[in-house]
């Protein structure tokens, strides 16, 4: 099988990896990027807003046959609520911190999601990716791991990493984000704040939904849309970082600017998709730098390419795309970066 990305013909000539700092990829960025702009902020604030406010009237008013669609719309445009919240997490939507707290907050009580919990975890998989030992999104089990797990967890796993991929971020938003063993103590008061945020909006929506709507509301009007957010929370993390050229590597070998410059994926989607997720698959320049806000990144990316590219990864999502991630990338191979179930027997 072919290459999912074209690598270029000057790769050989970039300097190693070994010689290469990531202050120095960064410093070919224009400092222009980096600043906020709240006018471009609010509006992509206005954007989601607007996008999720459609997609529940689309909901509402849809014959039977176009739900699906109306779902798949409501689903990507929570996508962007998601995508709005991160930059709050990163600090990359305003200046000031409550700002970004509590917006944060807001646009992930629909997900359900405890801001802080994602934020602090997120924070880990940007400090240490693709490194084997420590990042916790993605990061695919050893062979060693995978054949001492119980028979239920190796189910789970290989469906995860299979044709159910689309499933994998729900587990891993509830075997994650609710459990303060994953914190360190110090965190704890923010994680159960965000915690009991989430807990109090639940308790408040659902049963005012049942209420109203019933059993078939919740599944029609929540359910089935917040699956379709976590299609796309799932197709994006594990398309960013999971490729058969990309090799996630232990603590002695790991490298920060192979992990975040090369170990990242840019990947083009349908434009109607990027707009309303606020271009968050435009991922390299916000691995290099998690300052630079969402509005930013098609401009870094190009800065980044014309200083980088030959270190840089790139394709087009199609279910091609997903065939060749699910069938191959399933076991670490400390040389070919993923062996198969297949070739483990299973």
């Amino acid at each position: 099988m072919t290459a999912i990305f074209e690598p270029s013909a000057r790769a050989a000539d970039v300097t190693p990896y070994s010689d290469l700092t990531l202050k120095q990829v960064i410093q070919t960025i224009p400092k222009v990027y980096f600043q906020k702009d709240p006018r471009k902020a609010w509006a992509a604030v206005a954007l989601s807003v607007g996008a999720v406010t459609l997609g529940y009237v689309a909901i509402a008013f849809s014959p039977w046959f176009l739900l699906p669609f109306a779902w798949f719309l409501t689903g990507t445009a929570l996508t962007g609520f998601f995508v709005v919240g991160h930059d709050c997490g990163h600090r990359s939507f305003a200046n000031r911190r409550w700002v970004n707290n509590w917006l944060g907050h807001i646009m992930f009580l629909p997900l359900i999601y405890p801001f802080h919990s994602w934020r602090l975890l997120h924070d880990i998989h940007h400090r240490h990716t693709n490194n084997m030992e420590i990042d916790n999104a993605w990061a695919p089990w050893s062979k060693e791991e995978y054949t001492g797990a119980g028979g239920f967890l190796q189910t789970v796993y290989k469906n995860m990493r299979g044709w159910l991929w689309w499933l994998a971020s729900v587990v891993h938003w509830g075997a994650l984000h609710f459990d303060l063993r994953n914190f360190e103590p110090r965190d704890h008061g923010k994680v159960k704040r965000s915690i009991a945020a989430v807990v109090i909006f639940a308790l408040v929506f659902f049963p005012t939904l049942f209420y109203f709507a019933g059993p078939w509301g919740v599944v029609k009007f929540w359910l089935m849309p917040w699956l379709g957010y976590h299609f796309w929370m799932s197709t994006f993390t594990l398309v960013h970082h999971t490729i058969p050229e990309i090799q996630f590597r232990y603590g002695d070998t790991w490298n920060e600017v192979e992990s975040q410059l090369s170990g990242t994926l840019h990947c083009d989607y349908p434009k109607w998709i990027e707009v309303l997720c606020h271009d968050i698959n435009v991922h390299v320049p916000h691995h290099v730098s998690v300052g630079i806000p969402s509005y930013n990144l098609r401009p870094a990316y190009a800065a980044l390419k014309e200083n980088w590219s030959p270190l840089m990864k790139e394709t087009k999502f199609s279910w091609e795309l997903m065939r060749t991630i699910t069938s191959r990338c399933h076991i670490y191979h400390p040389e070919r970066a993923y062996e198969t179930f297949r070739e483990l027997g299973q």
